[in-house]
């Protein structure tokens, strides 16, 4: 397509959102799944050109406004309160849905060497913070639900990456070094951590001169360019970076930003995140046709890939829940957590499993994949599907599942107190 023609295919683009929105809206859908849907039935639509996704390009134009906005907006107390858990998502559950996707993979397709499964685990197992936010912004889960699953989202992205890095040197050169690799994940934390923080303070100094509304919200918005910037080109996470300007960012606006500004920021971000948002999850329903065509057509590549494609989704799925029950489990027998933070009942585990949703990060982490990588169209297509059924299943079902959590926690309570019986009360 020329310039033209990408300009109306474009507005074309925005033209849809608002409708799926619309639709979302009224059919009371998670707009994330409605847009995705909407984006296969165009990439399936004879005549709609074929669209090819530059996941370079999509991580540095989407992710670090959209990473700014949540951070921003963050409850920093909340943050704080709840890190040991945060830690154990962004950390724990990563390594191990990695290291369980890629036993799986490697068991059913014993052909292709380890790494290339643990690839697959790499991408597949963050889950997004984008596709996070807009599932949960419009549910009223309990706030030390919400605050561990934004936190997690906000800083997962780091491991997750980092796992892939090391998994595709190994697949290309046959070589892996875990010392390697342990030091690396410290430097890209750490500095990362350390230019989002220093980017942060400087953008203070520069917005306390400012008075003028207009510049100070454009200025939040160059500074988380910025800051994802500078963090990758000194070989750190631009994720963690950018969420860390955001954070403080958001810890001073009250005594830096007037209540007028912060009232026009709000709409400006929200307007901006809704655009981006459409865009990408459009675009991500789009990328499905490319991948299909190389297996041949749709159906046979549907075909050719269920198998492997449905053990990668259900391994992504239960080794979640496996972790938040093990993890759980664990916290209350050491820590005796029912006493300090509330329990995290089996109702809490299911919820907060069932709202492990993946995004726009998950996609672009496949489409990085080298073109001769081996098996790449297939954990293209398992990406892909990740996304589609974390979306479009748990998104569609999550407030569903809080529901029944809450119906299943009151009936279990003893007669006559009304009381949750795990302690969720205490947390909103």
């Amino acid at each position: 397509m020329n310039s033209e023609h990408t300009y109306e295919f474009l507005v074309l683009l925005l033209m849809t959102a608002v409708i799926l929105e619309l639709i979302a809206r009224r059919l009371r859908l998670p707009p994330a799944a409605a847009l995705i849907v909407g984006g296969v039935v165009l990439a399936l639509t004879p005549g709609v050109p074929q669209i090819e996704i530059d996941p370079s390009l999509v991580m540095l134009v989407f992710l670090p406004p959209l990473l700014m906005r949540s951070a921003y907006y963050t409850v920093w107390g909340d943050f704080k309160r709840y890190f040991t858990g945060i830690a154990s998502l962004a950390l724990g559950a990563v390594a191990f849905t990695t290291l369980a996707v890629g036993i799986i993979f490697h068991l059913l397709l014993p052909g292709l060497p380890w790494s290339v499964g643990f690839a697959l685990g790499a991408i597949v197992s963050p889950p997004d913070a984008i596709a996070a936010g807009a599932i949960l912004e419009r549910l009223h889960l309990p706030s030390r639900i919400t605050a561990l699953l934004e936190g997690e989202s906000l800083v997962n992205d780091a491991s997750g990456l980092v796992l892939l890095r090391f998994a595709v040197a190994a697949t290309l050169t046959g070589a892996f070094s875990v010392t390697e690799a342990v030091t690396s994940l410290i430097w890209v934390t750490l500095a990362g951590i350390a230019v989002g923080l220093s980017i942060g303070w400087a953008g203070l100094a520069v917005i306390r001169k400012l008075r003028d509304s207009e510049l100070i919200i454009t200025s939040t918005l160059l500074l988380a360019a910025l800051s994802y910037i500078a963090a990758e080109k000194l070989g750190g996470s631009g994720v963690l970076s950018t969420v860390s300007t955001g954070l403080l960012l958001g810890w001073h606006q009250h005594e830096m930003f007037r209540a007028e500004t912060r009232i026009r920021a709000q709409a400006f971000w929200k307007a901006l995140v809704f655009v981006m948002e459409s865009l990408l999850f459009i675009l991500i329903g789009l990328s499905l046709r490319g991948v299909l065509d190389r297996f041949g057509g749709v159906q046979q590549g549907m075909v050719s890939l269920e198998l492997p494609v449905l053990a990668v989704v259900l391994t992504v799925i239960y080794a979640r829940f496996a972790w938040l029950l093990t993890a759980g489990t664990i916290g209350r027998f050491a820590f005796r957590l029912r006493r300090l933070h509330g329990a995290a009942s089996l109702a809490t585990t299911v919820v907060m499993s069932w709202a492990g949703m993946r995004g726009v990060v998950t996609l672009t982490g496949a489409l990085s994949l080298p073109a001769n990588f081996p098996g790449r169209d297939l954990i293209l297509v398992s990406a892909f599907a990740v996304i589609i059924v974390t979306v479009l299943l748990q998104g569609s079902t999550l407030g569903a599942a809080h529901l029944a959590s809450r119906c299943g926690r009151f009936r279990r309570a003893p007669h006559g107190t009304g009381k949750r019986s795990d302690g969720l009360a205490k947390s909103g």
